[in-house]
């Protein structure tokens, strides 16, 4: 899983990443998401995220959390993150 966090003071610039953002993963607070992606989607995530981005003035974070780390993760007010299904039934 990885963890992206973003700070960007510009509104244009914001609702444009979130928007991209949610087609990697869930929001799961203003600006968080939790992506279930391997680690060379998240590189490759990472270059199309420099392109909608100014680093002088926006703040990004990839944050990889691994399989064994995930296990343990903790929350309040709202359920452990979980990996969509690898298969859907039609």
């Amino acid at each position: 899983m990885v963890v992206v966090v973003y700070d960007i003071s510009n509104d244009k610039r914001r609702v444009k990443l979130s928007n991209f953002l949610e087609g990697y993963g869930n929001r799961i607070q203003f600006s968080v998401f939790e992506c279930f992606i391997s680690l060379e989607e998240m590189r490759q995530l990472h270059q199309k995220v420099k392109k909608l981005v100014l680093p002088q003035e926006d703040n990004v974070r990839f944050y990889w959390i691994s399989n064994d780390a995930l296990s343990i993760v903790l929350t309040i007010g709202s359920q452990k993150p979980e990996p969509p299904p690898q298969y859907y039934v039609i």
